[in-house]
């Protein structure tokens, strides 16, 4: 059965927006995707609008008629300088706009982290996106994941590189930290059930997987997958920044997205509230389940 409300995807061209359009494609959602550029890259099944967050004349069109709207977007892939700015201008511009248009609701993709002094300034740009969707006159979900894995993620593509690159790995303290990563089939599950279920309008939601495990854990299964030996050797004196410069080198991610992500390796990431779960009940994978299904897909592509 198709739905008539106008539904819009912002990050619909990136790594959870074109998994996120497809399911709701297959749900018989109506899609209109804000894409940068003149020429937006077709969708079968959906309007293209091009726009730009940093760029608030341009988002009149996209907003036009819109009931809910996706917000998946961050300014780390433009370059490291400045992203926090540029996250809190395209919040702020979206916010405006999409008051303007009359938008009922937003449903917002953010980061876990305590809201607590110490949090890295990729979590505390995630933070603040919330915080200013929020004094919109829209009601905002408000999704807080940690590490997403799944094939093309930031995230995975750094622990698939450490792991293959560096037999021996000496690293600071944060790889006993612990983290609560969530397989990407079950954040677009999130996603797509929050648009359906009204319960979730207005709050917001820890989202995680059934494993927490050190960011050491998930790098030594990692390596048992790929048949690897892996000696982690950690030092008291080397810190996440410092550490995020060789990643930056090792890692084919960009060091404008890998950089403040191991800097914010610090910061524990867990669920502290699981209230999404009752919900919108889902058969979560695990870590291990999570890998094998993103190892899966990347060789299902490259036999294409």
């Amino acid at each position: 059965m198709t739905d008539n409300r106008l539904i819009l995807v912002t990050g619909a061209t990136g790594f959870v927006g074109t998994r996120l359009v497809k399911e709701l494609l297959e749900r018989g959602k109506k899609l209109r995707l804000l894409v940068r550029g003149s020429a937006p890259p077709a969708f079968a099944g959906s309007e293209t609008v091009a726009g730009d967050l940093l760029q608030p004349l341009s988002l009149g069109k996209a907003l036009d008629g819109v009931d809910t709207a996706y917000y998946l977007v961050h300014s780390m892939s433009g370059g490291r300088a400045g992203f926090e700015r540029r996250d809190r201008e395209a919040a702020d511009n979206f916010r405006k706009a999409a008051e303007k248009a009359g938008i009922r609701r937003v449903i917002y993709l953010g980061g876990l982290g305590e809201t607590i002094n110490g949090l890295s300034e990729h979590l505390a740009s995630r933070l603040e996106v919330a915080e200013i969707l929020r004094q919109g006159a829209f009601a905002t979900t408000f999704l807080r994941a940690a590490v997403i894995i799944g094939a093309g993620s930031a995230s995975f593509e750094m622990i698939r590189s450490l792991v293959e690159r560096l037999p021996v790995m000496i690293t600071p303290r944060w790889v006993s930290t612990r983290c609560q990563p969530i397989a990407i089939r079950d954040v677009i599950s999130y996603l797509a059930g929050c648009l359906d279920n009204e319960e979730t309008t207005g709050k917001t939601f820890d989202i995680g997987g059934p494993d927490i495990l050190t960011y050491r854990e998930m790098m030594e299964r990692f390596a048992s997958f790929a048949d690897r030996k892996l000696f982690i050797l950690p030092v008291p004196l080397l810190t996440p920044r410092l550490s995020s410069y060789w990643v930056a080198l090792i890692t084919p991610v960009k060091p404008s997205v890998s950089m403040p992500l191991i800097e914010g390796l610090a910061n524990e990431v867990i669920c502290r509230n699981h209230s999404i779960r009752d919900i919108i009940p889902l058969p979560l994978l695990s870590y291990d389940e999570a890998v094998k299904t993103a190892l899966a897909e990347e060789q299902q592509a490259a036999g294409r």
